[in-house]
C-alpha cells in the first residue's frame, strides 16, 4: 500500500507545507492553513519519466487561428455573460449563494438543450428531487441523463458509458477521488477533481460546467487555485426575499467580463429579464415627491431605476440614516454636500434611501438622482413626469462627466422619456440630433435643482 503523509495546504491559494503555519507565507492570509492526508509523492527521477509528450514548440506566427466553435444555450441571458455562447471543451464554474437558483439555471438549461447528450452529475440531490425541479420546470428533459455519484472514479465510468456532449457537476465541494484520504469539500479534493475535470475537458473538447458553493465571506469556497484553472467565473447574485437574480461574469477567457445577464424567479424557474428598466419604474400616473429616475449601468448594459428617498424632521435626538441598494458612507457624503453647497439644512432629519427592486448599484452616475430624490422629498414637491437623470456629484457640488453617456441617453430616449439631465461637456465627439429626447447639461447641483423645482 501507498504510504501516506500530512501536510497542510493554504485553504486561500492552495500553498502547501509541511507544518502548520500561522500566517500563508504565498498569499498573506492568516489562519487559512489545513491539515490533509495524501499519498507520498514519487521521486523526481520517475515523475519526469513519466511526464513525456507528443507537443513540440511552435513559433506564434505559424499557429493558425480558428473560430472557437459555441454551444448555444436556451437562455439569451447566459449566452450574453458567456460571450456568445459555451465553448467547446471550456470548464465553467458558476457560484452563488445557498438556495439563490444555481441549480435552478443550469438545470433550466440542460433540460431544453436538444442538439447534444447532457451529463448532469449531483452530488447534492437524488435523482427523485431533481425529477420534481424539472417538472415543476416544465421540461420534458430531452436528451439530460441523470447520475447521483460524488466518486470522481465513477463519475468517469458513467463518462465512458454515455459519452456526454456536455458534463455538468453539481456541485465541485460533494466531489471526492478515491486516491485522497481526505474527506470531500477539502483542499485537496477540490484541487484534484477540479484538476481532473479540466483535463478530461480540453482532451475531450467536452464544456464542463462546474457548481460551487461559496463561504461566509462570500467567494467561491475551497482553494483559489479552483478559479485560476477554470475558464470563467460566473457570479449568481440576488437577494432571495425580492425577485430579481444577477449573473454576473468575474472571469471569462472567451468574452467580457462586463456583461450582465438579469432573471426574476417565479414559481417556474428563472424568466429572463431582456428589458430591465420598464420592470423597475413604477407605472403610476400619480406624480410623487421624493422618487428621482435615474439611468445607471451595470457593465456595459444601461437600465433605468427609481431611486427613493425620504426626509422628514428627526422624532428623537439623533437624526437616521437608512439606506437600502446604496452605499450609506457615499449617502452621507451626497449629504454633507447638499448642506454645505448648496444650503439645505439636513443634520437635524431623518433621511431614508432606496434603490427600487431590490438591487444593489454601485455605479456613481447615480448620485445625481439620489440628490434629486432627497431635494424632492425635503421641500415636498414631486420631480417632473418623464425626467431623469445622470451624473456624478463631486465634493465641491459639481456634476462630473460619466462613462458611456451615449448608451445611457439611448435608453432613456428607448423608454420614451422626455428630458434627461448630463454633466456638462459630456457629449464632446456625439451627434446629439439624432436623439429624440430633450438633453439638458449641468455643472452644478444648483443647476438642476432650479430646472426641476423652479
Amino acid at each position: 500500500m501507498a504510504k501516506t503523509k500530512t501536510v497542510y495546504f493554504c485553504s486561500n491559494c492552495g500553498n502547501e507545507s509541511p507544518k502548520w503555519l500561522g500566517k500563508c507565507p504565498n498569499c498573506g492570509e492568516w489562519n487559512t492553513y489545513v491539515e490533509e492526508k495524501v499519498q507520498a509523492s514519487v521521486g523526481k527521477g520517475s515523475l519526469l519519466s513519466h511526464t513525456a509528450s507528443d507537443s513540440v514548440p511552435v513559433k506564434l506566427a505559424e499557429i493558425t487561428q480558428e473560430r472557437e466553435e459555441r454551444i448555444q444555450m436556451p437562455s439569451g441571458e447566459l449566452n450574453r455573460v458567456l460571450g456568445g455562447g459555451l465553448v467547446a471543451g471550456s470548464i465553467i464554474l458558476i457560484g452563488g449563494e445557498p438556495g439563490i437558483g444555481k441549480s435552478t439555471l443550469v438545470l433550466q438549461n440542460m433540460l431544453r438543450i436538444r442538439s447534444r447528450r447532457v451529463l448532469y452529475v449531483s452530488g447534492e440531490e437524488s435523482a427523485r428531487q431533481l425529477k420534481m425541479r424539472a417538472d415543476r420546470l416544465g421540461a420534458d428533459g430531452g436528451e439530460c441523463y441523470i447520475v447521483c455519484e460524488t466518486s470522481l472514479e465513477k463519475i468517469f465510468h458513467h463518462i465512458d458509458v454515455c459519452k456526454p456532449g456536455i458534463l455538468v457537476v453539481d456541485s465541485i465541494q460533494t466531489i471526492a477521488s478515491e486516491a485522497l484520504e481526505s474527506s470531500a469539500g477539502s483542499v485537496a479534493q477540490v484541487r484534484e477533481c477540479a484538476a481532473s475535470l479540466l483535463k478530461y475537458a480540453k482532451e475531450s473538447g467536452t464544456p464542463v460546467i462546474l457548481i460551487g458553493h461559496i463561504n461566509k465571506e462570500g467567494s467561491i469556497a475551497g482553494p483559489k487555485v479552483l478559479e485560476h484553472i477554470v475558464d470563467a467565473v460566473l457570479q449568481f447574485e440576488g437577494d432571495r426575499h425580492y425577485m430579481y437574480r444577477l449573473l454576473r461574469s468575474i472571469k471569462n477567457r472567451f468574452g467580457s467580463t462586463s456583461e450582465l445577464g438579469i432573471y426574476e424567479m417565479t414559481q417556474v424557474g428563472l424568466r429572463e429579464v431582456s428589458n430591465p428598466s420598464e420592470l423597475l419604474l413604477s407605472e403610476s400616473d400619480e406624480e410623487l415627491s421624493g422618487v428621482a429616475i435615474g439611468v445607471t449601468l451595470e457593465g456595459v448594459r444601461p437600465f433605468l431605476i427609481e431611486s427613493q428617498a425620504l426626509v422628514s424632521t428627526a422624532a428623537y435626538g439623533t437624526p437616521q440614516r437608512s439606506v437600502t441598494g446604496f452605499d450609506s458612507k457615499r449617502m452621507n457624503m451626497l449629504l454633507a454636500v447638499l448642506e454645505k453647497r448648496v444650503g439645505f439644512k439636513l443634520a437635524q432629519k431623518d433621511v431614508f434611501l432606496n434603490i427600487a427592486g431590490g438591487l444593489k448599484v454601485n455605479d456613481p452616475a447615480l448620485d445625481l438622482a439620489v440628490i434629486c430624490a432627497i431635494l424632492s422629498s425635503n421641500v415636498d414637491m414631486p420631480v417632473p413626469k418623464g425626467v431623469c437623470m445622470s451624473g456624478e456629484v463631486g465634493l465641491s457640488g459639481e456634476i462630473r462627466p460619466i462613462t458611456r453617456i451615449e448608451q445611457r441617453i439611448i435608453e432613456a430616449d428607448k423608454l420614451g422619456l422626455s428630458t434627461i439631465y448630463i454633466p456638462k461637456n459630456n457629449l464632446k465627439g456625439i451627434e446629439v440630433s439624432r436623439f429624440g429626447i430633450h438633453i439638458v447639461e449641468v455643472a452644478k447641483v444648483e443647476e438642476v435643482f432650479r430646472g426641476l423645482f423652479s
